[in-house]
């Protein structure tokens, strides 16, 4: 990640270019990221926005760091929960779990619940979601789709590190007993590549 901590050293100082290259490299991972929270398109991005318009204005008092996108999956995350629960568009988030599960629907899951004419691989996807639980959703959308380690996933999803790694096992083995090895393999690449 040492291109990463070039990068945002780069952004501190005000390099018009490395500010450029953090937005694109990131902006989709985030809109994906926030469609899986919620439905409303334009909180997103206004969500989106603000987070870089404030880490502009903020970018002299930032600490360094080595993983960019885990920063930003972090704080638009905070961000984003607190817009929500501020415009009452979903139900407080203690109310909906017991702990401070984020509950993840995939809009690609709920695309293909619409369609009636779903593909072999789209029916690989469709069963394989339906195998896991949210939470597993999440910690394999953090593990796979963000290459996040296991430390910042327990820091993101309040889980102790063996508790995230017997978590993720947990959810492989699901998928595996689910799937054939052959759709097993399609799965697991296919949910790296999600597009939302």
């Amino acid at each position: 990640m040492k291109m990463d901590k070039n990068i945002w050293g780069e952004f501190k100082k005000g390099n018009s270019e490395a500010t450029s290259h953090i937005y694109n490299r990131h902006v989709q991972i985030l809109y994906r990221y926030g469609k899986k929270i919620t439905s409303d398109s334009e909180l997103i991005k206004d969500t989106i926005q603000e987070l870089f318009l404030d880490l502009i204005r903020t970018r002299h008092n930032l600490s360094e760091l080595d993983n960019i996108q885990f920063y930003l999956i972090k704080a638009f995350r905070r961000r984003i929960f607190r817009e929500l629960k501020k415009n009452t568009l979903v139900e407080k988030i203690e109310d909906r779990t017991s702990s401070s599960e984020l509950t993840i629907t995939y809009s690609y899951e709920e695309e293909l619940i619409r369609k009636e004419h779903l593909t072999h691989r789209e029916k690989i996807v469709q069963k394989g979601l339906k195998a896991l639980t949210p939470k597993q959703r999440e910690i394999l959308f953090y593990r796979f789709t963000c290459n996040f380690d296991y430390s910042q996933i327990c820091e993101l999803m309040s889980l102790k590190y063996d508790s995230a790694r017997k978590m993720t096992f947990r959810a492989l083995q699901s998928l595996k007993q689910c799937l054939s090895k052959t759709d097993f393999n399609f799965f697991v690449i296919h949910f790296q590549l999600f597009e939302i």
